[in-house]
């Protein structure tokens, strides 16, 4: 019987190991994020969904495909955290509301008149201290990636607002927010949860009277086509937290991960860049259609709503933290 040379032998083994290694590198699936979100592509948040999908399949192709479900296509406003968190979706972009039963800290967004405008919100997210916010929720399964900035949120309603008092008895729409609901209570209205998806027909139907929005969602959503008054109040910052599955993220390898971490810095900084100018063409837009009356608040009238709702803040202080909320009252100043 002829012999078989050993050292040829494992030549042929690891050579055909390595062939099946490349072979079985080049037929396997991408990894696959599915990006869930309820509002409309050409808002700030779908025009940052389809831009981190557009880059990480530039840059990643054949490694990482992402679909992007806009409009609640996929999942609503009831469903998306626990689809998340069984990693039915990889990613998400939620208002911090959302958050509260999984961090305590992110409710600070949700303080009425506490910023001042977006730079001094953005001054506070990019602080030691708003980034380890997104920190916050590693213990529950998700890891927060960057804050996603919206616009300034402002009240529409069936009534001018001007004071604090003509909000009085009004049936105002708000986030799943027990700190919303208890600010506006303080006004002597009438907080009423109610999914995003849910506020047109609200509004249209009665069941709320008055809501809160960035100009780029009450445009897209048509919100204006049933409330007869907008009021530019910069009372809130619009603003989501991008966040994923934990597990899902810390399972990607390093080099992946690192990529993805690169492209959602380059996202996040051309998503808070445009968030301004697409929020001003969506009020055109809307002042345009001459359907509502736009009512701009004073340095005056402004002061007195805050009053109005900061003894609501007392009860949350202590979940907070207060040395987060003198932070975010600092970036009020520019250094």
């Amino acid at each position: 019987m002829a012999r078989f040379p050993f050292r040829r032998a494992v030549r042929l083994l690891a050579g055909g190991a390595l062939l099946g290694l490349l072979s079985a590198q080049a037929f396997a699936d991408p990894i696959l994020i599915k990006f869930s979100h309820i509002t409309a592509d050409n808002t700030p948040k779908g025009q940052g969904a389809l831009m981190f999908k557009r880059l990480v399949e530039e840059r990643l192709p054949g490694q990482v495909e992402v679909q992007v479900y806009a409009n609640s296509s996929l999942y609503g406003d009831g469903k998306e955290m626990e689809a998340l968190l069984l990693n039915e979706v990889q990613m998400l972009a939620p208002a911090p509301s959302k958050l509260e039963q999984y961090t305590k800290q992110l409710q600070l967004f949700d303080m009425m008149f506490l910023f001042d405008d977006m730079a001094a919100a953005q001054r506070f997210q990019q602080s030691e201290q708003g980034r380890s916010m997104l920190r916050s929720m590693e213990d529950k399964g998700i890891t927060g990636l960057a804050y996603w900035l919206n616009g300034m949120r402002q009240f529409t309603a069936n009534t001018p607002l001007r004071e604090p008092s003509d909000a009085r008895g009004l049936k105002f729409r708000v986030q799943p927010s027990d700190l919303q609901a208890e600010q506006y209570s303080a006004l002597r209205a009438v907080p009423r949860k109610m999914a995003f998806a849910e506020i047109y027909q609200g509004l249209q139907t009665g069941v709320v009277n008055a809501q809160d929005n960035p100009w780029s969602n009450i445009y897209t959503q048509k919100f204006f086509e049933v409330q007869p008054y907008m009021t530019e109040s910069n009372h809130a910052i619009g603003n989501y937290v991008l966040i994923t599955n934990t597990q899902f993220w810390n399972s990607l390898p390093q080099d992946v991960r690192a990529e993805l971490e690169t492209i959602i810095d380059e996202v996040t900084t051309e998503v808070n860049r445009q968030a301004d100018a697409l929020n001003e063409k969506a009020k055109q837009d809307i002042l345009a259609t001459g359907k509502t009356e736009l009512i701009t608040l004073t340095p005056a009238q402004r002061d007195a709503w805050r009053k109005a709702v900061a003894p609501a803040w007392k009860s949350f202080e202590a979940d907070i933290g207060s040395e987060l909320i003198e932070a975010a009252q600092a970036a009020n100043q520019p250094q």
